[in-house]
């Protein structure tokens, strides 16, 4: 519940940040110099990158928190088995040792959604959080039945 409501609060201020900036951006614009024209419309751009990141982020977050409720739902969500320091910290050979059986699992079922997004809770408990992104979009596909690339 914690990272929901960071992960509100910080879109939030994002949304914010971005419309402050496109007011600004407006502001150049009517001033009407070609200055401060091809300025204003360069400002403009960047909130409306900023929006679509956002926009692409909170989908993956409500594909993958499906993908979770589901696989909760069938008994499947993988049990957290890790070893932790007494700091709370996830102990790096026991994040190393899940993950091999994990990427074993995935291997053997590459078509599997499921295995794939046990293996991307993998990634991340192992902090490869490049590669848990990447796991979890194929999670995502071949649970929406989309082509997947290789």
């Amino acid at each position: 519940m914690r990272a929901k409501i960071t992960y509100f609060l910080t879109a939030t201020v994002l949304v914010v940040y971005f419309v402050l900036v496109g007011s600004r951006g407006l502001l150049l614009i009517e001033h009407g110099t070609p200055l401060t024209v091809t300025f204003g419309v360069t400002v403009l751009i960047l909130p409306g990158i900023g929006v679509w990141f956002l926009w692409k982020s909170t989908q993956f977050v409500n594909r993958a928190n499906r993908l979770a409720e589901e696989l909760e739902a069938e008994g499947g969500l993988p049990v957290d088995e890790l070893v932790r320091t007494p700091g709370g910290r996830i102990d790096r050979d026991s994040a190393d040792a899940v993950f091999a059986a994990r990427r074993a699992q995935t291997e053997d079922s590459p078509d599997d959604w499921r295995c794939w997004f046990r293996l991307a809770i993998a990634y991340h408990d192992a902090r490869d959080t490049p590669r848990a992104r990447k796991a979890m979009q194929r999670a995502i596909a071949l649970h929406d039945g989309k082509p997947v690339r290789v």
